[in-house]
């Protein structure tokens, strides 16, 4: 998935999102999940090992169902919370990213900000100097025109 086309404003609310996400699974306890996926095997084993003492019976075939789907749940959410941490940590990268290259633009404004104004004074100094030349060749023009009068 390309976060490139994201606006900055859509990854800091998913982001956010996920890291609410994240402190309420937090919270809810990861013991909990894994004493889920335990409860889970222990059913689907304890369905299998009824069927070799007990033979094919409805309450074991429904116990190694029911653990099977337990134990399918706890994958499921899992392979979730993995692929949501991972999903969080490109997103802080794009956001470092955009801010590295933010930091990064604005500093060479900054700098062609100060050459500008650096060049100014250089450049008003020059536009002075031709002006005073653009005088001087008027007034020696001037003049020319009246020796040549008086000649």
């Amino acid at each position: 998935m390309s976060m490139k086309k994201w606006t900055d404003e859509e990854l800091t609310s998913t982001r956010d999102k996920l890291e609410e996400w994240r402190e309420r699974y937090q919270k809810a306890g990861n013991k909990m999940w894994h004493f889920t996926a335990f409860l889970g095997a222990f059913a689907v084993s304890t369905g299998i090992a009824f069927i070799f003492f007990d033979g094919v019976d409805v309450l074991n075939v429904l116990l190694i169902v029911i653990g099977s789907l337990t134990c399918l749940a706890w994958y499921k959410s899992e392979k979730r919370r993995q692929d949501n941490l991972n999903f969080l940590n490109e997103i802080n990268n794009e956001l470092k990213q955009r801010a590295k290259k933010a930091a990064k633009s604005k500093t060479k404004h900054e700098e062609t900000n100060k050459n500008k104004k650096q060049n100014q004074p250089a450049q008003s100094e020059v536009q002075e100097t031709n002006t005073r030349s653009i005088d001087t060749d008027d007034s020696n023009k001037e003049t020319d025109k009246e020796s040549k009068d008086r000649v």
